[in-house]
């Protein structure tokens, strides 16, 4: 009662139009203005995450496609966004059965149409429009991570036809199975925010490509031995991290749904900081006693790595924990991708390292370190191995793991077979070489640096 109170005095104080209204307002309705507020604010915050993937990924790469990969982020976002407002959407989370929605298509964001269409997310009360917004912001993330594999050489037209299949034909399976109410989540798989349902969706389709693909021209010699290509700007790189990192205070936070439960998206808040600190201090260390200096990216990489490791447990383990999912992450992804580049896998931005690695760790580390306390509140699955609980929740997490990583590697790899055997994924080695800003677009996103005199160029 004196949270309604409270609540009803803070609405007053923010609104003096309410003061005045005919009918105050009940508690109901300021819980509902309340947690609307807070989902789209989360909403927000993750959408935004796509300007630190253009960053990211644009500072990771070369100068010579710079422009491309940056731009590239609006067109792919923009193609997601209508895709899944047609099909995406109601696929996912529409009334269907364990395997696939079926209804809720061509979302009008009335609520007649949520309210008969998606039953998985009915136990929340905000608007069905602020849902979809919300939902709409993860699959955009999920296909950005994927476009990492395609990176420095994939054509223009690629990302038109795979972004659309992806929205519609792979990423609702596994998300309805998970979070729509399908049969992962009946089996209580624990996925709060999204490192298998998000993540390991969009790195196992980047692995998908890279490996179709093949490695970039001069990656490496004739014996096998990878050469360094690095990115053009470690500033751009840094930056795009940490707005990743204020974005996941709307990922794994706004998850809940509710800002109205005692605060426990602030808790949610603290595990994930605590994750990302850890993994970026683990990954610099480690980096350092490798190469015996102490690397940049890959202190990156550690960071994204552990925030990708606790949204799957964000919910469910206590802080002591949480610093351990993110120093075992950003320690697994530094090594991985070492082992990854050595094996003649050419992953620009080490998308399937970050997402994919740490998504499958931070999915299984649920069951181990499951509080029961959290997982009452939650009220999913059951508590990990080191609190009692046995293999039980262990082995949901890692069939979870299993079948999604199958299902969207085959269906990822079969799209984007078919896709070189008849329009071609690469660009020719020419255009390659001369960047894809000027190949694909015609202008260079750094004209002056880029143009030496006249019409003359460099490749760099």
């Amino acid at each position: 009662m004196k949270r309604v109170l409270l609540l009803t005095a803070i609405m007053l104080l923010a609104f003096p139009a309410l003061a005045f209204a005919a009918e105050p307002p009940t508690a109901d309705k300021l819980q509902l203005a309340v947690d609307s507020v807070w989902v789209m604010l989360a909403a927000i915050l993750v959408i935004f995450m796509q300007a630190g993937f253009a960053l990211l990924e644009a500072g990771s790469t070369r100068m010579k496609n710079a422009g491309h990969v940056a731009g590239k982020t609006i067109l792919t976002f923009g193609l997601c966004g209508l895709a899944f407002w047609a099909l995406g959407f109601g696929l996912a989370f529409g009334d269907g059965n364990s395997i696939i929605g079926m209804t809720g298509f061509f979302f009008n964001g009335t609520e007649e149409q949520a309210a008969a269409s998606f039953g998985a997310l009915s136990a929340s009360v905000i608007p069905g429009s602020i849902k979809f917004l919300f939902q709409l912001a993860f699959v955009g993330v999920a296909l950005a991570i994927a476009w990492g594999g395609f990176a420095e050489r994939a054509k223009l037209s690629v990302y038109f036809v795979f972004g659309v299949l992806f929205t519609i034909v792979i990423y609702p399976f596994v998300a309805h199975w998970i979070w729509g109410g399908g049969w992962l989540a009946e089996h209580g798989k624990q996925d709060f925010a999204g490192s298998t349902v998000v993540h390991l969706q969009g790195a196992t389709a980047a692995l998908a490509a890279t490996l179709l693909l093949k490695p970039r021209l001069g990656k490496y010699n004739k014996d096998g031995k990878p050469n360094l290509i690095p990115g053009h700007n470690q500033v751009l790189s840094v930056l795009g991290v940490i707005i990743l990192w204020i974005g996941w205070f709307g990922f794994n936070p706004g998850s809940t749904l509710t800002a109205v439960n005692d605060g426990f998206f602030g808790f949610i808040a603290m595990n994930t900081n605590l994750a990302a600190a850890a993994g970026g201090v683990a990954a610099l260390l480690v980096s350092w006693l490798y190469f015996g200096k102490a690397d940049i990216p890959s202190m990156l990489n550690g960071v994204l790595a552990a925030l990708v490791a606790i949204t799957a447990s964000c919910a469910f383990v206590e802080p002591w924990a949480a610093v351990i999912i993110g120093l075992v992450a950003g320690t697994l992804t530094f090594f991985t991708a070492q082992w990854f580049e050595k094996a003649g896998v050419d992953d620009p931005v080490y998308a399937f390292s970050v997402h994919g690695i740490a998504g499958i760790w931070g999915s299984l580390s649920t069951g181990f370190f499951a509080s029961p306390r959290l997982v009452e509140i939650v009220g999913v699955g059951k508590e990990g191995l080191f609190y009692g609980g046995g293999l039980h929740q262990l082995g949901v997490q890692a069939m979870g793991v299993a079948v999604s990583f199958v299902f969207v590697f085959v269906l990822s790899y079969a799209i984007l077979w078919v896709m070189k055997k008849t329009m071609g994924l690469r660009v020719t080695e020419e255009e390659e070489i001369m960047g894809l800003d000027i190949s694909e677009h015609g202008s260079y996103g750094y004209p002056e640096q880029m143009k030496r005199s006249g019409n003359e160029t460099i490749s760099a």
